[in-house]
């Protein structure tokens, strides 16, 4: 199943079992804001949808039957009322959701704009603030104003956790960089060494990096990929320095974008979605001409995959949470435009098809097994 999460309402897209013909389920939530849209994987049937509506405002909604019902959470993401002389923030949006430890069901993450970190303990019926990182005043102080981020807001994201170990987590911000926590959140630390900032801004600040999206090896859970504003990187813990391996991206395409895709079964394979990053507005396929790169040896070569993407005139911007992959034997990926085109690969990338056209504008893609 194919979950699509777009600027006015959500889809989901059912396929058979060799992924060549779809059946459609939606639009659920027709004209809210759906951030992000994902299945537990624990149980194989509870959805949990990030939304931005008309009346309700921020929120999440849960869904224990694969989106025939919703129903609201009780109590969704909000920031615990400011100290007597500290100001007070409130959330806009969720904008990403995080299934926690297999070992821990009903434990979720979400991460807000502006910078926010929570915790659901029952399935995401209730929320609460995760850690102290929300209110502390150093991290207050990376995470800067609501002006130095994103345009549409700064966001904490990349909610990542170690399959081996619940307790050690990885969360990133835009901005405000990447950070660890090795004792169940209890304590953090940045882990920024090595990435690079904007020319003429000082990397020492932590607030002036901006990671776009994270992934963790599942196969390799001490291998963690990034795509920045500044680069494509690699880390191997223990070490603590990231390497730009996008430096090997052909330079007329450049090392800049938003998805970032990990093989759920090599670690070495990883997927891109390249943009124009020649000055900081564009973000779109460079020259128009979409492609997706791959690396299958750790970033040490890039492959450009564009067979059956348009040849020219697709200036498309592809978001953070806009590209994925399944587990298949032949591992399918997916990514979503800000133009409403949902594309699909069944063999890794070597030949493209699209799924879906003129939805709205497409904000998250996430795939799922249904059990």
């Amino acid at each position: 199943m194919i979950l699509v999460a777009t600027r006015k309402g959500a889809w989901l897209y059912h396929g058979d079992a060799k992924r060549k013909t779809w059946r459609v389920d939606g639009p659920h939530f027709l004209g809210h804001i759906i951030n992000h849209l994902v299945l537990d994987p624990r149980d194989g049937r509870t959805l949990l949808a990030a939304a931005s509506t008309g009346h309700l405002g921020p929120t999440l909604f849960r869904s224990t039957n694969l989106g025939r019902t919703w129903k609201e959470s009780e109590k969704p993401p909000a920031f615990a009322k400011a100290l007597n002389g500290h100001s007070g923030r409130a959330v806009n949006h969720t904008f990403w959701l995080t299934p926690g430890h297999a070992s821990e069901p009903g434990i979720w993450y979400a991460g807000t704009s502006p910078q926010g970190l929570f915790r659901s303990e029952d399935g995401g019926i209730t929320w609460a603030p995760f850690s102290s990182i929300n209110d502390d005043p150093q991290y207050r102080e990376w995470m800067g104003s609501e002006q130095d981020g994103t345009p549409d807001g700064p966001k904490l994201h990349s909610i990542l956790v170690d399959p081996r170990d619940p307790a050690h987590l990885y969360f990133a911000m835009s901005g405000g960089g990447v950070h660890e926590s090795v004792d169940g959140g209890a304590t953090w630390k940045p882990l920024v060494k090595g990435m690079e900032v904007v020319a003429g801004f000082d990397p020492d600040d932590i607030g002036f990096h901006d990671p776009h999206c994270v992934r963790l090896c599942p196969s390799e859970p001490d291998r963690l990929y990034q795509q920045n504003h500044c680069g494509i990187y690699r880390i191997d813990r223990p070490s603590d320095t990231w390497v730009r391996i996008g430096k090997k991206m052909p330079k007329r395409v450049g090392d800049v974008g938003f998805p970032m895709v990990v093989h759920p079964r090599d670690a070495k394979t990883v997927w891109v979605f390249p943009m124009d990053g020649g000055t900081v507005w564009p973000r779109t396929s460079p020259n128009g001409l979409a492609c997706v790169y791959v690396t299958r040896n750790g970033g040490k070569t890039w492959k450009r995959l564009e067979s059956g993407l348009p040849e020219d005139q697709a200036w498309w911007t592809v978001k953070r949470q806009a590209m994925t992959a399944d587990a298949q034997e032949n591992i399918g990926l997916y990514f979503g435009t800000t133009s409403g085109e949902l594309w699909m690969s069944r063999n890794e990338g070597d030949r493209w098809s699209c799924i879906a056209r003129h939805l709205p504008e497409i904000y998250s893609v996430e795939t799922a097994e249904i059990r």
